[in-house]
């Protein structure tokens, strides 16, 4: 209490308010404080110059809180209330009171905590449904979000690079802190060799008008389920940061439904909104922004460690949160395509399932999406002939698109994926090896082998279990004779793994090779 400005002491009491709350409670970030006044919230602008914004004068911040309330009512119309000033009474700051204005507040009305997605991201509460709706909400208002040949510019290649060398300027002074050495320059370089090569996506985004006037801050914290979506506190200090692609404000959310944990969430919510907006060059940027965005949260975590009038334990927490968004966007620049190639009775599933979880990487499995594209059970055998029926070369390549397709979309969101089939063939391994090129992905073969003895146990095992598997004996001898062997991979990514030895003794080395993480 005592480091806090006499304005901030006073509006700490009930007394200060026209409504006389029960209690009133303090949230600050670096650029204002909130008070949480029963079911009113007042926000007051600190009077700051962080370079992006200016808010050191009472004209400024009288100014961009009227922004705040006319911005945020885009989407969250009933929640703004207006500006309201603060005054002196007795020789104490009230709000909504007579006389000169000392300062200015922003009026909501208070959502609720416990609808907040954040919150029910963490309690495991978030639907697929409720972020479809999020999805379809967010494109309805983009579709309908001002632009124009000034606004265009500022997803320009030249503008998306200022934002970029910025990003890793005001992130210089944490190096050893927030982020390491190591660490930055990897996304350092991963950052510019996009842009480079990708030069052209950017300029397809705005001569398709996807550079709009946005919400600028598009993170769970910002987004509650009450009576339908409320989308609120939006950025008004700086048009800049508001003025972007859609696939950024999209990308931001995606990365922070990633940072909570449901990477099949975020899937959901991007693929929802590819469908209602109709926007397929979305992916062609979106895993470079969701870099870019994790990077943004991460810096501004350090600069709220560095903030003024923060509790130690709160700076702590942000060094970690700044921390912990690094490593998000790390694990994105290094997002991997790896593919299954091997018999019928190898291993192949029972080790893309394991490495799977280890890593946190999706599997797709050839034989689940077969069935699916044929309305089959996944665990109804399927007794065919050799290339016969589900398993006709017309059926296969069906299936092999559907995996290729679903690769694309884990790869271009910033997962890692690995593909559970048999890929006997060179021009098959080669289609996959391009996704991953197209992508900018590294790109893995795990080649499954052992004796045919064992191959030829498991399979009279597999015949008497419920098993998504349809293959036996004599598809393997006849696969056996259409093989073609794997000679156009480099050692350093064709890793053959004799599947006969357990795979819990398999997968450190087999991780550590696929991850390469940063440690």
């Amino acid at each position: 209490m005592t480091g806090l400005p006499p304005l901030v002491r006073d509006l700490l009491e009930p007394t200060a308010y026209p409504h006389h709350p029960a209690k009133v409670e303090l949230l600050q970030t670096q650029m204002s404080f909130v008070f949480l006044t029963g079911e009113l919230a007042y926000k007051i602008k600190k009077p700051v110059d962080l370079g992006y914004l200016d808010y050191t004068t009472l004209d400024k911040r009288k100014h961009f809180s009227e922004q705040e309330v006319l911005l945020n009512r885009r989407l969250s119309p009933d929640v703004y209330l207006g500006v309201v000033p603060i005054t002196k009474s007795g020789g104490q700051h009230v709000v909504e009171g007579e006389g000169k204005p000392l300062e200015y507040a922003v009026k909501m009305r208070r959502l609720p905590a416990e609808k907040m997605m954040d919150r029910l991201l963490a309690q495991n509460q978030v639907t697929t449904d409720m972020v479809e709706r999020v999805a379809r909400l967010l494109a309805e208002f983009h579709s309908r979000a001002a632009t124009s040949r000034q606004i265009s510019a500022f997803g320009s290649l030249d503008y998306v690079k200022t934002n970029t060398e910025e990003n890793f300027t005001q992130t210089e002074p944490y190096i050893g802190r927030t982020v390491s050495r190591e660490k930055y320059e990897a996304l350092k370089e991963y950052a510019y060799g996009f842009l480079q090569w990708h030069a052209d996506a950017f300029q397809r985004r705005v001569e398709g008008g996807h550079i709009r006037d946005c919400h600028g801050d598009l993170h769970a914290a910002h987004i509650c389920f009450e009576d339908g979506v409320k989308i609120f506190d939006c950025i008004e200090f700086n048009d800049r940061f508001r003025y972007g692609d859609t696939a950024s404000e999209v990308a931001f959310l995606a990365m922070d439904i990633d940072r909570h944990g449901f990477p099949a969430l975020s899937r959901s919510f991007v693929e929802a909104y590819a469908r209602a907006s109709k926007d397929r060059g979305l992916w062609d940027v979106l895993a470079f922004y969701k870099i870019y965005r994790a990077h943004v949260r991460a810096k501004v975590e350090g600069f709220k460690a560095d903030a003024p009038h923060v509790p130690q334990a709160e700076r702590e927490k942000a060094i970690q949160a700044a921390r912990g968004y690094f490593d998000l966007a790390l694990a994105y620049a290094g997002r991997k395509l790896a593919i299954t190639v091997g018999m019928v009775g190898t291993g192949k599933t029972a080790l893309a399932r394991a490495l799977g979880e280890r890593l946190g990487w999706e599997v797709v499995s050839s034989d689940a999406v077969r069935k699916a594209l044929a309305g089959i059970p996944a665990s109804q055998h399927q007794r065919e002939a050799f290339e016969g029926g589900i398993y006709s070369p017309a059926f296969t390549r069906r299936t092999y698109e559907e995996l290729f397709r679903r690769a694309k979309s884990i790869l271009l969101q910033g997962g890692s994926v690995i593909l559970d089939a048999t890929f006997r063939s060179r021009s098959l391994r080669e289609e996959a090896a391009s996704i991953a090129r197209e992508a900018e992905s590294d790109f893995f073969v795990l080649e499954t082998v052992c004796p045919e003895d064992v191959i030829k146990q498991r399979l009279e095992r597999r015949a008497g279990e419920v098993s998504i598997s349809d293959a036996d004996w004599q598809v393997y001898l006849r696969e056996k004779a259409t093989w073609e062997d794997v000679t156009e991979m480099p050692p350093a990514h064709h890793l053959k793994v004799d599947t006969s030895a357990p795979v819990e003794t398999l997968l450190p080395g087999l991780a550590s090779r696929l991850e390469g993480r940063l440690q």
